[in-house]
């Protein structure tokens, strides 16, 4: 399924992976704020989030990177790109 099917549908969670202050400049409504920094020591708590896990950052580049550990470790994702593209999709809903 894509993102803009999984978001307008409300399957799984946004996580936006950058950095807390660029997190408070901006970000999706109801996603949560793990830094990629962060991802691995939290694998836990990722875990037991509503699946599949959109991932955003500022342009995808982070997110891809989240990704692909994430994916590799078993866990359900799409890399959503750029956070602005994700808010984008979850303002279109209805």
């Amino acid at each position: 399924m894509d993102i803009e099917n999984l978001i307008k549908e409300n399957k799984g969670t946004v996580v936006d992976v950058r950095t807390p202050s660029e997190f408070m400049g901006g970000n999706v409504a109801g996603s949560l704020n793990i830094p990629l920094n962060e991802v691995v020591e939290r694998l836990d708590e990722i875990k037991s989030l509503s699946l599949p896990l959109i991932l955003c950052c500022a342009s995808g580049g982070r997110s891809g990177q989240a990704h692909h550990y994430l994916s590799n470790q078993g866990v359900d994702c799409v890399n959503g790109g750029s956070w602005l593209n994700v808010n984008y999709y979850q303002s279109q809903k209805a």
